[in-house]
């Protein structure tokens, strides 16, 4: 079997409606001008193109700002690298002592399961290594995978991860999980997906039921960037995860053009929450090829961490997290809320003053 056709084994079936993957399609959608085409097709031939129906119904064509078209639609400014960018910006080679797992952090790992996603997202940290006709985890490296977290007990942790993981066919989805439960010193596996907003329909009971083993508890962090992600649909898959008895947290990127105000971080984060999501990381972009657009800066992103502290519940709080280049660790961004000063030690409360605490 060819390689793109054993990915395809692993796949769950395609939904009825087609997934938008050429600038041609985008084009026949109204989201691509005739002049940006010929701009666009050199962005796709380098990076991966996906658009979900479920994304495209977002899209308000008329807005050329419209902040879904922002996370999916190329752009011509992908083309534009700076010095600072990388194909690797977290290092992930460097930590990667088999393929296809990086073991960056002594209690966890990360299984990179399959390159495919259902979309592209155009601020990708892994942009370089996504897309149809990559690896996918199985036969002989799967097996090595497997074999190097049996022989190592202190790995608590598992995170499946890719491409998107969620984009396994129910019967792969159960065999991995399974697989990984049997392991007695794993307890916790932790699936990191796009899938319940931008292809809800993919969340069947069948699937969501293959997610869970005796012997081990199951997290999935839901990665969501813009409140008008919670259509009904994804909703309802997020919902069904949730009854299911798997715990949910968020992933959200900071995104200029996006998610970079404060009303808008409220709205999403309070989403996330009605539905039963903890909000876990809001990353800073990473230093990936020909995202600088997406990148603001960070003393603008603590500032609106400040905001969100003033104004949303504790449960409702993300950490501000940046993977520092080089692989080293993820450092948290949150403002400082506490200094030193000659008398001792002062707080910084949510409106900006400064408080005396002697303790």
């Amino acid at each position: 079997m060819a390689p793109q056709a054993k990915i395809e084994a692993l796949l769950k079936p395609a939904a009825a409606e087609a997934t938008s993957t050429k600038i041609a399609d985008l084009q026949a959608q109204g989201l691509v001008t005739f002049e940006d085409a010929a701009r666009l097709d050199a962005v796709a031939e380098r990076y991966a193109v996906a658009v979900t129906p479920t994304m495209l119904g977002l899209i308000d064509k008329a807005d050329p700002r419209d902040p879904i078209r922002a996370q999916f639609v190329p752009s011509a400014l992908e083309l534009q690298q700076s010095p600072e960018e990388s194909a690797d910006p977290i290092d992930d080679a460097a930590f990667s002592p088999l393929p296809g797992l990086v073991h960056r952090y002594e209690d966890r790992v990360l299984l990179k399961v399959l390159s495919v996603c259902p979309v592209y997202c155009r601020f990708c940290f892994r942009r370089e290594m996504v897309g149809p006709g990559g690896e996918a985890l199985v036969g002989d490296n799967l097996d090595q995978a497997l074999d190097y977290i049996r022989a190592r007990p202190q790995i608590f942790e598992v995170i499946l991860t890719g491409g998107d993981p969620f984009m396994l066919s129910p019967r792969r989805a159960r065999e991995l999980t399974q697989a990984l439960a049997a392991i007695d010193h794993v307890k916790v596996v932790r699936w990191h997906t796009r899938v319940p907003v931008v292809a809800p329909e993919r969340v069947s009971e069948e699937f969501v039921h293959a997610l869970r083993a005796d012997g081990v508890a199951t997290w999935v962090a839901i990665h969501a960037n813009h409140p008008r992600e919670f259509t009904p649909a994804a909703q309802d898959a997020i919902r069904c995860m949730r009854e299911a008895g798997i715990s949910l947290v968020s992933q959200s990127v900071l995104l200029r053009g996006v998610n970079d105000r404060l009303d808008i971080l409220q709205d999403l984060m309070r989403g996330f929450v009605a539905l039963g999501v903890k909000p876990y990381y809001l990353h800073h972009p990473d230093l990936a090829p020909g995202t600088g657009h997406f990148r603001l800066p960070i003393a603008e992103g603590q500032e609106l961490m400040r905001g969100l502290r003033r104004t949303l519940t504790g449960v409702a709080q993300p950490t501000y997290v940046l993977d520092v280049p080089g692989g080293a660790f993820k450092a948290p961004l949150d403002p400082v809320y506490l200094q030193e000063t000659e008398g001792g030690l002062q707080l910084l409360d949510g409106t900006g003053h400064w408080h005396d605490y002697k303790g």
